[in-house]
């Protein structure tokens, strides 16, 4: 396979056979604005600062944070991850699965799988693993295994891997407002139903989307085997954005790794893609201050690597190319440019492919 690796942010993957990767032909690109109503080409949206120093952004990063949160809603306190239960282990080649359920101390019991390395010299560095949209943990572990199986190979690397399911995915499903009416492929009418309540309740699905998987990495963070200074955060689609969206909130997350959705929400508004996210990211107020660029300028200067196919229908290319020169100029500051990187693969769609999962082992060997 042969690789063109370009000088900036931007990596572009140039291999014959990724097409055969591919979920499909993507359709032609929309164009930025057309088509889009005049009355929303003008919309007022806030401006994210790019800091000019480290002292600056240190300042700076107090009030964007502030707002991120708030733009979450109410979050109730996390129970203690000693309530958080082992219901049975399955041993594999080289390390063991232990399933887990938690009640999150508001709405729902939560199932969970944790590997763990047979050889352990120490404490081990540990990724909190997130699936998609339409996807399950079961999907990340080996048990109905997708594209987003990453479990295994990370458990060989010596990770301890955690990941739980999504409010409305997996054993979720059928568990929300409506009970069994709910329990259907998707669970799309459950996730709809959870993000009317929580704005009833004044929180946000997101939010709480968010706080299941802090509870999780309370729980990771008191195994005894799991070295709590080398956490890392992975997932595709759904799972990426709750990857960069988490560590924005959560500085126990010392690494990232996004594969597709590096999305920026002006640019999504400006090809008409709105519809191409699902309802349960959307948060009050966001866009009156910065775009996206301010949620994961958050991460600096912890090591970011977004992984995004230049077709995905959920990241459009400008809005990528604004994020490579934001984030880069941010990450430039604390003086460690190369601990942001995007890498945009050509013709590509929505996928989490080989190449993919190689580099996003080695971004989490050489930086937990």
């Amino acid at each position: 396979m042969k690789l063109r690796i370009a000088k900036s942010a931007s990596i572009l993957i140039l291999a014959a056979g990724l097409a055969a990767a591919q979920d499909k032909t993507p359709p032609p690109l929309q164009q930025p604005w057309e088509g889009v109503p005049e009355a929303y080409r003008n919309l007022k949206y806030g401006k994210f600062a790019i800091p000019s120093s480290a002292a600056q952004w240190k300042t700076q990063r107090q009030r964007v944070r502030q707002i991120v949160i708030a733009s979450l809603g109410d979050l109730p306190p996390r129970p203690s991850p000693s309530n958080v239960r082992i219901v049975s282990t399955d041993q594999k080649d080289g390390y063991r699965i232990e399933k887990f359920v938690f009640h999150n101390g508001v709405d729902a019991t939560v199932p969970g799988y944790i590997a763990i390395p047979d050889k352990r010299p120490g404490r081990l560095p540990a990724i909190l693993t997130m699936h998609g949209h339409s996807s399950t943990k079961d999907n990340m572990f080996g048990y109905d295994p997708t594209s987003q199986n990453v479990a295994e190979m990370l458990a060989k690397q010596g990770f301890v891997v955690i990941g739980i399911d999504n409010y409305f995915n997996g054993e979720r499903k059928g568990s929300g407002p409506a009970g069994d009416l709910e329990k259907m492929e998707r669970g799309s009418d459950m996730e709809l139903s959870l993000f009317k309540l929580n704005l009833w309740l004044g929180r946000t699905l997101w939010g709480m989307m968010l706080r299941d998987e802090q509870i999780a990495l309370d729980y990771l963070v008191s195994r005894p085997e799991v070295d709590p200074n080398r956490i890392g955060a992975q997932g595709m689609s759904m799972g990426s954005t709750r990857a960069w969206w988490l560590a924005a909130i959560d500085d126990r997350v010392k690494a990232v790794v996004g594969v597709a959705c590096f999305t920026r929400y002006e640019d999504l508004i400006a090809i008409r893609a709105l519809r191409a996210h699902g309802i349960y990211y959307f948060v009050p107020g966001l866009l009156k201050h910065f775009d996206s660029e301010g949620v994961m300028a958050l991460l600096a200067p912890r090591p970011f690597l977004a992984l995004t196919g230049d077709r995905d229908a959920g990241s459009p290319p400008e809005g990528m190319k604004k994020l490579e020169q934001i984030l880069s100029q941010v990450y430039k500051v604390h003086g460690k440019p190369g601990s942001f990187q995007s890498v945009i693969y050509p013709e590509t769609g929505h996928v989490y492919n080989d190449d993919m999962k190689v580099r996003m082992i080695a971004w989490f060997r050489k930086f937990l």
